[in-house]
């Protein structure tokens, strides 16, 4: 029996990891044109007067016009760079930090498939995918390579199949698989398709839908493992993407997986793509490569950490004892993707000491229409807003003023309730990771 020592570091030829490179540029570079092109540089990150922030980075700042621009200009370049293996290792750590601050930014902005991206962008940085089939491979500026160690191929192999895996976890809840929510709430607006759009406003057809996206979701990461089972397990992919892209408005994930799920196919596979482009011949016998790796020790450990915190770190919503679709303590990073349709009403109010009268806010005038979308729903949007309100008429006043906020909330066509606590000083209140008790109870 093979150790582990002998699965990680076994000898793979390199084509596998060089098309998931190649890959990988070519989807952020189309992904980021299309992000510039549709004015959404300057309408998320610039148009703002506020902007909320993930817990413990409020100290990313946006900047001006022309360095914002000039910074996602410089984030396409990368890009490019990547896709043609030039200047590789430099290409790959500015575009992984490039990409992390816009994400940074706004957590209005937050979306699976960024987060994702920026996953993908860290692995890389430690990957040899510049080893081959690459410009600094063709200048010499590093050291054309046949062989790679095989957990260099293994590791994004996991991070898809956790993707997959834990999307099909999370849609095992009573919501989605017994009421078939919130797919009855989105399914039935596209009764006007042609053909299917009679289906679309039946239950029958939710429930299909739900229970087929779980079983998707669980099954199509051991179907892409196994040979047998790979070509039925990607066409899967091919047409579960094509579907939910075409009935839903979630930007360019499903062509993003339906593009990096191909890494789950043999070397063979990727050898006959690049040959079209580069000569691929080459006379190593990989039975009898020598599979000796310097540093296993740190590779052993560094995949140890990542594997274990990807592992974990969706779970940890577990350590709250809330209701995670009312609370969303957990909910980010853990590859939930619609799971709920929950929607809100947001009204906030000043309440000077020195003035009996209190002035109501209309969000209108510090947030965008999207942000203030968002705000109704999460708490954490709630509190960041509620101080920010709160710092402006402080300093309006020059005393401390109190913020009071009345919002209703519904998830999945439920009843409409009362969201923060009635009268609750919001001032008082501070953002942690602490679970949260002042919300009302959830009915």
């Amino acid at each position: 029996m093979k150790s582990i020592n002998d699965i990680l570091f076994s000898p793979k030829k390199y084509y596998t990891l060089v098309f998931f490179r190649v890959i990988f540029g070519i989807v952020t570079l189309v992904s980021s044109v299309r992000f510039l092109l549709k004015g959404w540089v300057n309408e998320l990150f610039l148009e703002p007067s506020f902007h909320f922030k993930y817990y413990g980075f409020d100290w990313i700042k946006e900047l001006g016009i022309v360095e914002m621009y000039s910074l996602f200009g410089l984030m396409i370049v990368c890009s490019i760079f990547i896709a043609i293996g030039f200047l590789y290792r430099f290409a790959i750590v500015l575009f992984f930090l490039l990409f992390s601050y816009f994400e940074l930014i706004d957590l209005t902005n937050y979306l699976n498939h960024y987060y994702f991206v920026s996953l993908m962008a860290f692995v890389l940085v430690f990957l040899p995918a510049n080893c081959n089939f690459s410009l600094d491979a063709k200048f010499q500026l590093v050291k054309r390579r046949q062989l790679i160690p095989a957990w260099t191929i293994g590791i994004i192999v996991l991070q898809l199949s956790i993707v997959y895996f834990y999307a099909g976890i999370a849609k095992l809840n009573y919501d989605w698989l017994i009421e078939a929510n919130p797919l009855k709430i989105w399914l039935a607006p596209h009764s006007n398709l042609p053909i299917i759009g009679q289906y679309m406003d039946q239950p029958i057809t939710a429930y299909l839908f739900s229970w087929g996206g779980a079983i998707f979701d669980l099954s199509v990461p051991f179907l892409l493992l196994f040979k047998k089972t790979r070509w039925i397990g990607y066409t899967l992919v091919v047409v579960f993407h094509s579907v939910t892209s075409i009935l839903f408005p979630i930007g360019v994930f499903p062509f993003v997986m339906i593009a990096c799920t191909l890494v789950f196919f043999s070397q063979d596979f990727h050898k006959k793509i690049i040959s079209y482009f580069a000569n691929t011949e080459d006379q190593i016998d990989i039975k009898n490569a020598s599979n000796k790796v310097k540093n296993k020790s740190v590779v052993f450990l560094f995949l140890s950490v990542f594997v274990i915190f990807q592992l974990l770190f969706p779970l940890r919503y577990l350590l709250y004892n809330n209701d995670l679709f009312y609370t969303e303590q957990g909910y980010r990073f853990s590859w939930r993707v619609m799971l709920m349709e929950k929607v809100g009403y947001a009204n906030f109010k000043i309440h000077p000491f020195s003035d009996s009268r209190s002035i109501t806010i209309d969000n209108r005038d510090y947030l965008t229409p999207q942000q203030e979308k968002m705000l109704s729903t999460q708490p954490d949007f709630i509190l960041q807003y509620a101080h920010y309100l709160g710092e402006i008429y402080s300093n309006q006043y020059e005393e401390q003023v109190e913020v009071k906020a009345d919002i209703f909330v519904t998830i999945n066509g439920c009843p409409s309730q009362r969201y923060v606590k009635k009268d609750l000083d919001l001032m008082q209140i501070k953002n942690d990771l602490k679970p949260i008790d002042w919300l009302e109870e959830y009915k």
